[in-house]
């Protein structure tokens, strides 16, 4: 079973979702070693492979598919098959590439802002294609390339930013390639922009491509080999159903993509769309409290860790699951929750429920605490909360109001389709707080980790030993 499946089941409640009672011999359920230490993003490597084929059929076999890994370098460690490059943006993820032994023949080197060093590496390393985005590349790669056969470059079409290039700029290069001679132009590359949700955007960019790459061949005769295209086909964060709505999508572009491909040599570049259905990141309710008619919950977790696109100050509410502390996991999650309640007689509890639950003893003024309390475990069942992270900032919050069963410290919060960007994107040495731990899910192997805690505090400090020898005392 998938882990967004898993959750979905066996997790006390997904948004718009009914609730449901988990069932205890599931495997997360009891996966007190990876929960014990929060927080925690669970990459699900069945997921990923299921939405790599998924794509793949839309597009059919003669359409190779790209995955830009800055969406999730975590996901080469399953990385499937069928993916016929990934694209790297910068040293650090060639350095990955090279340590994880990606086939350098695989790799599309790309990046908007590249050194001779950067591309004398890659060169060396073997990449398949280096992408250009400025002439002062291309004069760079054609140097650099001497004496190490022709190297294969796909140059990069601005779509009116700072990346890419002028279609004059193109022009002048393809009109002038003697002056290049170690270089293959081996295509264009072409993105517009991320979070597509029309068609018609789509349908701009061909049109776009069409009509420039007939220019190219018109005026110089020139044929590529490959039209490397990010589509940036709109990922559905916070309205369900969620793959329902983006497949319909991609069928619609796909016969677009199609229609295209039988003129051109096109190749699909993908990240969020691929990668973001396959992420959850977990992390626990450390505090409780009720202030100014808001239930606030701290969570040990924060946006330095999780992020969504398009989130408009938390207001947008993603999928969200919650599992009982493990130390409670011994009955219904109903029968349970209502039993702590009355036995502790948690002060949150009262305040957020008592004023409620008496106003629902048919009218009377004056209640036993018996029966107050039979009302407020109905009433406490489910809560509208403000999820907080542990971030010393008011802007510390994942979701600003969200309708959830009634939570307690040590619960655990599940947030969904958090597998593209956000493990890398948070502003993570943020008041020098831990980074979160990191596991790859499987049906087959269960929960594996990948990376555990980052301390990073050390980051935000003076090396001791450097600031000795330069003569600066740390200790005053």
């Amino acid at each position: 079973m998938e882990l967004q499946s898993y959750l979905k089941e066996n997790w006390i409640k997904q948004q718009n979702t009914e609730l449901n009672e988990l069932e205890i011999n599931d495997p997360l359920y009891q996966a007190e070693e990876e929960l014990a230490e929060s927080p925690a993003f669970f990459f699900d490597q069945d997921k990923f492979a299921a939405r790599v084929k998924k794509v793949k059929e839309y597009l059919g076999e003669n359409i190779p598919l790209t995955f830009s890994i800055k969406a999730n370098p975590f996901l080469l460690n399953c990385l499937p098959e069928t993916i016929a490059h990934v694209e790297v943006c910068s040293p650090g993820e060639l350095t990955i590439c090279q340590k994880m032994a990606i086939a350098p023949e695989k790799i599309i080197y790309s990046g908007v802002m590249k050194e001779r060093t950067d591309i004398r590496r890659a060169i060396l390393y073997g990449v398949g294609i280096l992408t250009a985005e400025s002439l002062l590349h291309v004069k760079m790669e054609n140097d650099i390339a001497e004496g190490m056969g022709r190297q294969k470059v796909i140059l990069r079409l601005t779509s009116g930013n700072q990346f890419g290039m002028s279609e004059e700029d193109i022009e002048y290069i393809i009109s002038h390639q003697d002056r290049f001679p170690n270089l293959e132009f081996y295509g264009i590359h072409y993105y517009s922009g991320t979070q597509k949700k029309k068609v018609k955007q789509i349908e701009k960019d061909m049109f776009h491509l069409t009509d420039f790459l007939s220019s190219l061949e018109e005026k110089y005769g020139y044929d590529p080999k490959l039209v490397e295209y990010g589509p940036g086909l709109a990922t559905e964060y916070f309205k369900a159903p969620y793959d329902q709505t983006e497949y319909a999508l991609l069928g619609e572009v796909s016969e677009i993509l199609k229609g295209f491909a039988e003129s051109f040599p096109l190749g699909i570049e993908m990240g969020r769309f691929l990668a973001a259905p396959c992420g959850t990141y977990v992390t626990q309710v450390k505090d409780l409290k009720y202030s100014n008619e808001t239930n606030y919950v701290i969570c040990d977790g924060g946006i330095h860790h999780l992020k969504y696109y398009g989130q408009t100050m938390a207001m947008q509410v993603p999928p969200i699951w919650v599992l009982p502390g493990i130390g409670e996991r011994d009955g219904s999650v109903r029968g349970m929750r209502r039993a702590a309640y009355v036995d502790n007689s948690r002060e949150n509890d009262k305040k957020q429920s008592g004023a409620v639950a008496k106003e629902r003893l048919t009218g009377s003024q004056e209640a036993t605490e018996e029966q107050v309390l039979s009302v407020m475990e109905a009433v406490v069942d489910e809560n509208d909360y403000c999820i907080c992270g542990s971030l010393c900032t008011v802007a510390d919050i994942l979701v600003r109001e969200a309708h959830l069963p009634a939570l307690h410290v040590g619960d655990y919060l599940g947030f969904g389709r958090c597998g593209a960007y956000s493990v890398t994107e948070g502003s993570a040495l943020f008041l020098s707080r831990k980074m979160p731990r990191i596991y790859l899910f499987s049906q087959k192997d269960g929960a594996k980790l990948m990376r555990d805690f980052v301390a990073t505090d050390k980051l935000n400090m003076a090396d001791p030993l450097k600031a000795c020898l330069s003569g600066v005392s740390l200790w005053n």
